[in-house]
């Protein structure tokens, strides 16, 4: 079925446009609401759904919406204000709960917000639970009887919860004394909740980007602007730093010397933690954007790399049909399905700091035997419905590219789902040649389509 408002990760967009807009936020607590109450597994009784949020200004007013929307449905509802993504998806599934909201848009600039589920098992929900959703969508919006109303209570201390929740992933014999960490929480949702994870756990932390105004969530901090962590970390001479996106999800670490990891790298570093441990389920997942250099490294361990599509719900999905543990993004998403049910970056980066802790090791030489390969990405405007896949052109300037580069590189054309663009991805040995076959491919589909590049 095709979704009018749901994308890979819930529902998004620019604050006051459709589908973010009051009225039809409301109406989609109202329709979710109305779905879980139908749902015949779920325990008797009323159902009750955990409402979360990142620092957003918005996060107010779709707080209020959804809350309206639920209560019109019979739903009560428990509020816990700001908390990141996974520690929504840890409450929902402690306290019992029908199912989880996290109001955010993740590493996205404050004026666009958005709409995440996640099951009473605290996991993102199934293509049919939000195609039924979609489907409630279209009925007139009724409310329930005055006395059948859904009630809204604030949970206590949701944030000193997931702190606890998040130590307890950490080895009881092992802690952070002597280490000393900068922590930037990008003014989102971990900025009460980072720092005094890696304190208690005994490090020294310097803390940045825990002002948060509403405004500021993402602005030139956190995982998606990582030189601000380097600068910090080299500028206090800290041991290690971490950095996480808006929602808390995402995670990028720096070393001493200011060096930059992302997600491959340190998704290595955690597999080859578990496989010295034999606690390695099977192998790794990843994504078609997931590095080849990354692969490769895995592959020379033994380690098998399964690729997902482009989007953590889908690495998930995965790993849950192969039966594995281990997977991630090279954005930062990192899933650890042996210690929580969702990507959570203070989890993943406690997961790398034990890997350095018991192996004596530092995250440049963990990271070592992964070169990573350069990768070129170039968008280019197609006419939405035009048939890339059928076009001659366009399958020899690729399939050109693939035997010239061997198991020296590789190529991808992957369409967004959003805008129409066909996304050209190359990675090769050095970044010339990434150029080089990613620019002549694009040349290839511009002309193709008859558009301008």
């Amino acid at each position: 079925m095709k979704r009018e408002y749901f994308g890979t990760d819930g529902v998004r967009g620019r604050v006051g446009e459709p589908p973010i807009t009051p009225e039809l936020v409301m109406k989609l607590g109202w329709a979710a609401g109305r779905t879980f109450a139908a749902d015949p597994r779920r325990p008797a009784g009323r159902p009750a759904v955990l409402i979360g949020k990142d620092t957003r200004i918005s996060g107010y007013l779709l707080e209020a919406a959804l809350e309206a929307g639920l209560s019109a449905a019979g739903v009560d509802v428990a509020l816990c204000g700001p908390l990141p993504t996974p520690g929504i998806a840890y409450l929902t599934r402690a306290l019992r709960l029908t199912a989880g909201i996290v109001i955010s848009a993740s590493h996205n600039p404050y004026d666009d917000n958005g709409i995440k589920f996640f099951s009473s098992a605290g996991a993102k929900l199934p293509d049919a639970t939000e195609i039924a959703i979609e489907a409630a969508m279209a009925a007139p919006l009724a409310c329930v009887a005055s006395a059948e109303l859904g009630k809204a209570r604030r949970v206590a201390d949701a944030a000193g919860r997931y702190v606890e929740f998040c130590k307890s992933t950490f080895p009881g014999s092992l802690d952070l004394r002597g280490v000393t960490v900068v922590v930037d929480c990008a003014h989102g949702a971990a900025y009460h909740v980072a720092p005094p994870v890696f304190s208690e756990l005994g490090a020294t932390v310097i803390a940045t980007g825990v002002a948060p105004d509403g405004l500021n969530i993402n602005d030139g901090c956190g995982a998606t602007h990582p030189t601000h962590l380097a600068a910090e970390v080299v500028k206090h001479r800290a041991d290690l730093g971490i950095a996480l996106d808006g929602d808390g999800d995402r995670l990028v670490m720096v070393d001493r010397d200011g060096r930059v990891y992302g997600g491959d790298e340190l998704l290595y570093v955690i597999a080859m933690d578990a496989k010295r441990r034999g606690a390695l389920a099977g192998g790794v997942v990843g994504t078609v954007m997931s590095n080849l250099g990354f692969e490769q490294a895995l592959a020379r361990e033994g380690v098998k790399l399964e690729r997902a599509k482009v989007g953590d719900r889908y690495v998930l999905e995965k790993l849950v049909e192969r039966g594995w543990t281990l997977g991630g993004e090279g954005s930062g998403h990192l899933i650890c399905l042996d210690k929580h049910t969702t990507g959570d970056a203070i989890v993943a980066s406690l997961a790398v700091l034990r890997a350095l802790i018991e192996s004596g090791s530092t995250l440049a030489r963990a990271t070592a035997p992964v070169a990573m390969f350069p990768q070129t990405l170039i968008n280019v405007p197609i006419r939405r419905g035009w048939d890339w896949q059928g076009s001659d052109a366009v399958k020899r300037s690729r399939d050109s590219a693939v035997v010239a580069l061997g198991d020296r590189g590789r190529v991808l054309l992957r369409p967004s789902g959003t805008e129409p663009v066909l996304r050209v991805m190359v990675e090769a040995r050095d970044k010339a040649t990434a150029d080089e076959h990613a620019g002549a491919i694009a040349e290839t589909i511009a002309r193709a389509a008859g558009v301008p590049l």
